[in-house]
């Protein structure tokens, strides 16, 4: 790695506005960079990073820069190597918050009751864990559903709070007071199988740091400077965390806009870059103004809405763009209608040389969609869905990806539970249960008590066998794992797993596609050394890269929307209850509804050229017809800057119509919500520990016997002693070794079995 050596003024530094150029020369003490809509923070941002380098006021290894996505950090990335070249390699700090928490993690991972070696577990994964605890505290799963504590775990650690730091009102949230008690077990589960969640990447560190000093001061002392992007987007954990990686020296930058805080509902404050100046004191305040992408009228007409928001800290967008048009409010009947006249619309732009690439559908909702997707199907009109299934999302690729994190970490019974039996081995749920049942009494991962239970009478002879064969496969892939590529060992896991044939067996239409994904999947793994990196990769980054050669509409929700540009954006369904929206209302009331009126600046600061609102009179809302009026949106919105067109007799549009001498309906939002209740049930009660020493990605030792887990026996239970066997019936045991017995059942014969199957008889 080479600095380039620093001139007088450089040429890139002299492209920049005088705003941009202040946020970039001004690098001691806490700065924040108020960047509105299409005001080229990103340039602003990139511009100062490679500053900081090129003046070598820092080595690119004393920077802790953090986005929000991968692709922003890859794009950062990527533009300062353009202007400073290959020093920018050296930035082991630039990323996501969760991929430099992990990094961070990895480090101290003992401090917090991990291994180094820990994994990431995802949702799919989360909920299952959560399902199997509900069962075990006794709970009523259909009245206190694992999706709902997966919630209120989640806000909780955004929060930065462990269970010792719940209110009474958050222990409530779930079953009648139980939330304490089921967050605690659930981390100490999450110990026991050396793993956490997304939540717990920030959350670790963050206690690390507030308990360890030493820790805190290697990280403060290390980063000389720390930048933040989004930073109206971070939520308590993350602003805790930055405030005390950033204290000792205060040399923070973060860039944001208040205006476009759109991401609450995942834990968002938009308090935090509002208080920025009080948590900072002395903090100089660059406000970006000038809007490249926009024209005036969609400016104004942005910027008209946006001021009846009162939390916020204020900006004026302007440009040197011409004038353009006006923009459009279109009153339809309905549904149907709507998706008719964006249609033709586009149709005619199509006609007209735009790119279908430069057309958008923004919605508010997911099911707004089905109506342009039944309409663009008949009129052949080529479209994109952003936010579907994603890649690492699809069953078969999770499959895959069990088996691999079962061999790079043995005790994840998560991933083992989905793939002990896929494909369909003859393993059902009766041998998953006496699994549990034993790993839960000597305090095993499962994959371990598998391995003791093939060596006993506990399961039938078929089953016994199936799973020592499978447990034998697993110990020869991670033998395997030291010689091949990560590539290589999963096509011998499918091949060997018996997970391609399935698929080959299977003659439904998704079979091939399912197949074509795994060979997919094996292309991507080509790029990473070793399969631990690989899975941190895949645990880390969930984002659609489709590429496609032929042009596409663009339909998405508001909120994915955010940071993209359009030439010609479509904003459908804007009638009270739709947007703003019914169930944000009721749930936050006033707050929610300045987050709505923010997302509708976003949406209508996507736009360049041209910006279409329409609102349905009638509108069919999961499988029901409701009449509407126009959103408040519309009547807030500058007249000056729109064309409202009429579509009902007498001169007046169906907006003017519909808004004419009417009260808001929506006028008093009720502001406090009444906590839920349940009925309450015993929890649970101890979590399990693993009692077994993992290994990571790339292992030395090939075997590893039933013996080494170290179970330990039962020692109420003597030879000559009298037993009861749930399956068995009575008996008399003949023979002890370690936690195995020997025993002459009176009807079944002699069995082996394991102690904590059986119990003591009179």
């Amino acid at each position: 790695m080479t600095l380039p050596a620093p001139t007088e003024t450089p040429e890139w530094l002299a492209r920049l506005n005088e705003p941009q150029r202040e946020a970039v020369l001004t690098t001691e003490g806490p700065v924040l960079m108020l960047a509105g809509a299409g005001t080229g923070k990103t340039a602003a941002l990139t511009h100062r990073l490679a500053h900081l380098i090129r003046e070598r006021l820092a080595w690119p290894s004393e920077i802790l820069c953090v986005t929000f996505t991968n692709k922003a950090a890859r794009e950062m990335r990527h533009r300062v190597g353009d202007l400073i070249g290959d020093a920018v390699e050296g930035m082991p700090w630039l990323g996501t918050f969760h991929s430099i928490c992990a990094k961070m993690l990895r480090r101290h991972a003992e401090l917090v009751g991990l291994q180094s070696n820990y994994t990431i577990i995802d949702t799919d994964d989360q909920l299952r864990l959560l399902k199997t605890m509900i069962r075990e505290a006794n709970l009523d799963e259909k009245r206190w559903p694992p999706r709902q504590l997966a919630g209120l775990i989640d806000s909780w650690k955004n929060r930065g709070l462990l269970p010792g730091d719940l209110t009474a009102v958050d222990n409530e949230a779930y079953a009648n007071g139980k939330g304490q008690q089921m967050y605690a077990a659930y981390q100490e589960r999450l110990k026991a199988l050396n793993a956490c969640d997304f939540g717990d990447l920030l959350l670790h560190m963050l206690t690390i740091l507030k308990t360890d000093r030493e820790v805190l001061q290697q990280y403060q002392r290390r980063f000389k400077y720390v930048m933040v992007d989004e930073y109206q987007d971070t939520n308590a954990v993350q602003y805790l965390w930055l405030r005390l990686l950033a204290q000792e020296r205060k040399n923070i930058c973060v860039v944001g806009d208040d205006d476009q805080s759109i991401y609450s509902w995942r834990g968002a404050e938009v308090a935090n870059i509002l208080r920025f100046e009080k948590d900072f004191p002395g903090a100089k305040v660059v406000r970006l103004e000038q809007n490249y992408r926009s024209t005036p009228q969609i400016l104004a007409a942005a910027s008209g809405l946006i001021a009846g928001n009162s939390q916020r800290l204020g900006k004026t967008l302007w440009t040197e763009l011409p004038s353009g048009q006006k923009l459009r409010v279109v009153g339809v009947w309905d549904a149907p209608e709507e998706a008719r006249r964006v249609g033709e619309e586009i149709e005619r732009l199509e006609r007209e040389g735009a790119p279908l690439e430069q057309v958008a559908i923004l919605v508010r909702a997911q099911y707004q969609t089905r109506e342009f997707e039944d309409r663009f199907i008949q009129i052949g009109l080529n479209y994109r869905i952003i936010g579907g299934f994603r890649f690492y999302e699809r069953a078969e690729i999770r499959d895959s990806l069990a088996y691999l994190r079962v061999i790079a970490q043995p005790a994840d019974d998560l991933a083992f539970e989905r793939i002990y039996n896929q494909p369909k081995r003859g393993l059902g749920a009766k041998a998953l249960e006496n699994m549990y049942r034993h790993a839960r009494a000597q305090g095993l991962p499962l994959a371990a008590a598998a391995l003791e239970l093939a060596d006993s009478d506990e399961l039938p002879a078929r089953a016994r066998n199936t799973i020592g064969a499978l447990m034998s496969d697993f110990l020869r892939w991670r033998e395997a794992s030291d010689s091949l590529s990560p590539a290589e060992l999963m096509r011998l896991v499918l091949e060997e797993s018996g997970y391609d044939a399935m698929l080959k067996a299977d003659r439904s239409a998704e079979s091939a596609g399912r197949a074509d994904n795994l060979v997919e999947l094996a292309r991507a793994m080509e790029d990473y050394e070793t399969l631990g990196d690989f899975l941190e990769h895949v645990s880390l980054v969930m984002d659609n890269e489709a590429a496609s050669d032929e042009e596409k509409v663009t339909i998405m929700t508001m909120h994915a929307a955010k940071g993209l540009e359009f030439d010609n954006v479509f904003l459908p369904g804007w009638e009270e209850g739709v947007f703003p929206s019914q169930r944000s209302l009721d749930e936050g009331g006033l707050a929610s509804l300045e987050e709505e009126r923010r997302l509708a600046y976003v949406a209508i600061t996507r736009a360049r050229r041209r910006c279409t609102i329409l609102h349905a009179a009638n509108r069919r809302i999961y499988g029901q017809w409701t009449s509407s009026i126009p959103s408040r949106f519309i009547e807030e919105l500058p007249e000056d800057h729109v064309e409202a067109e009429t579509t009902l007799s007498g001169g007046k549009s169906l907006w003017q119509a519909n808004w004419s001498e009417q009260e808001d309906p929506f006028a008093h939002v009720a502001r406090d919500r009444p906590e839920r209740s349940g009925s309450r049930g015993p929890g649970w009660q101890r979590a399990l520990a693993t009692g077994y020493e993992t290994k990571p990605a790339r292992v030395k030792e090939s075997t590893r016997s039933a013996a080494s887990f170290a179970a330990k026996p039962r020692t109420d239970i003597a030879i000559g002693a009298r037993v009861f066997h749930e399956k068995f019936g009575y008996g008399e045991v003949m023979a002890q070794e370690g936690n195995k017995l020997e025993i002459a059942f009176e009807k079944s014969g002699t069995k082996k079995v394991i102690d904590s199957f059986v119990t003591a008889a009179n």
